[in-house]
């Protein structure tokens, strides 16, 4: 951030950006951040509906629920492995730098290219399932809400609500994907572009493309991709923590401020 704010100083103060193009580009961050926030916070809920049970002399459930699955169920995890993974090819070219095989294929999956797009975002989406299948289980989900008298209106417990829960799990992290492979993609866009004019064979229909979609924008520092969702991350968090922080210590209870006993009429 200091680095991008005296990059960006530095470009106004020698007009090589008009105050225009500086205004767009805070705009657009904003935009982003907020856009992060919307999807970070957006769920998909499940009523869940809870039959009348009698226990003893009390009688418990009757109520009305729901079951929460976020967007970005996985949060940063799928970015991190993904880019993880496509480092190993240049690692292999740093250690043969003599070896043709891997000088070509280093050359293919540098930012922008084509392939490197690919990959990247295939192993963005292959992740967010993955990571999803191991935390969360359908099919125990629907056991526990069976076990305690809980079903969703429509649904017959058990394996129709395990096949219900995962067919709208498998559509909302697609959704949440989608929108990783986004924004893990602006930096690459904003600094080198996407050369989709080196495509084999079609790629010279695309040479006519406006020079800031093939090269970049010309923005030297990153915005965006996994620094940008970990310190939004980490900011809402915090905030979530203050405020109940705030609710904890503003709120007196039962007790009274000082913890002193409740008096009856004749106390």
């Amino acid at each position: 951030m200091p680095h991008a704010s005296a990059e960006i100083y530095t470009r106004l103060a020698t007009q090589q950006w008009s105050p225009l193009i500086v205004l767009i580009l805070l705009g657009m961050m904003v935009a982003v951040v907020a856009f992060i926030v919307l999807v970070e916070r957006a769920q998909r809920r499940i009523s869940v509906q809870y039959a009348k049970r009698v226990v003893g002399r009390k009688v418990m459930g009757g109520q009305s629920t729901h079951l929460p699955l976020k967007v970005n169920i996985g949060g940063v995890i799928p970015v991190i492995f993904a880019s993880s993974i496509l480092t190993f090819p240049q690692t292999f070219g740093l250690a043969f730098p003599n070896s043709r095989f891997f000088k070509n294929m280093t050359d293919a999956l540098r930012w922008g290219e084509p392939l490197y797009n690919l990959l990247y975002v295939t192993g963005i989406i292959f992740f967010c399932y993955f990571y999803t299948s191991i935390i969360f289980n359908p099919t125990e989900v629907a056991d526990n809400m069976r076990k305690y008298g809980g079903f969703i209106p429509g649904i017959r417990p058990g394996k129709k609500t395990a096949e219900y829960v995962e067919t709208i799990l498998t559509r909302v992290t697609f959704a949440g994907a989608i929108y990783l492979a986004l924004i893990a993609i602006i930096p690459e866009f904003m600094i080198t572009g996407f050369h989709i004019n080196h495509l084999p064979v079609i790629g010279r229909y695309f040479d006519n493309l406006p020079n800031w979609i093939l090269n970049g924008m010309g923005v030297q520092f990153y915005f965006g991709g996994t620094s940008l969702l970990i310190v939004v991350g980490v900011a809402m968090d915090t905030v979530q923590q203050i405020e109940a922080q705030l609710v904890m210590r503003h709120y007196d209870g039962f007790l009274g401020p000082r913890g002193r006993r409740i008096r009856g009429r004749r106390g």
